[in-house]
């Protein structure tokens, strides 16, 4: 999740959606546009989600195990002074959900724009 404040965020990752696992991103620029692929069989393994800022877009990308990153999002996200940037989760209910956060880092943007 990057963060700038209330009302300039974007969230991405796998989410449950109508029983199938899909890949996505929310962002939001005073209102929220949200985007899903489906993905079923990237249900139960390992998932990796990159978030690269360059400029006024941010260029989120996800894979699964080792295969390649798929391009998920393009997005415009405008200059902050400061943006927060962390793993996030959450749940439709308070119980049944179970994630693990393998890794965690911060490092240089990606240099391919998609």
């Amino acid at each position: 999740m990057l963060r700038a404040d209330e009302q300039t965020w974007l969230k991405a990752g796998v989410e449950m959606t109508d029983g199938a696992a899909h890949v996505g991103a929310v962002v939001t620029l005073g209102r929220s546009d949200w985007s899903l692929a489906p993905v079923p069989e990237w249900a139960g393994r390992r998932v990796t989600v990159r978030a690269s800022r360059a400029g006024d877009a941010v260029t989120v990308r996800a894979r699964v195990d080792d295969e390649a990153f798929r391009l998920v999002r393009v997005a415009s996200f405008p200059p902050h002074p400061a943006v927060r940037a962390g793993p996030y989760c959450c749940a439709p209910t308070r119980s049944g959900l179970v994630v693990r956060f393998r890794r965690w880092a911060v490092g240089p943007a990606d240099a391919a724009l998609h």
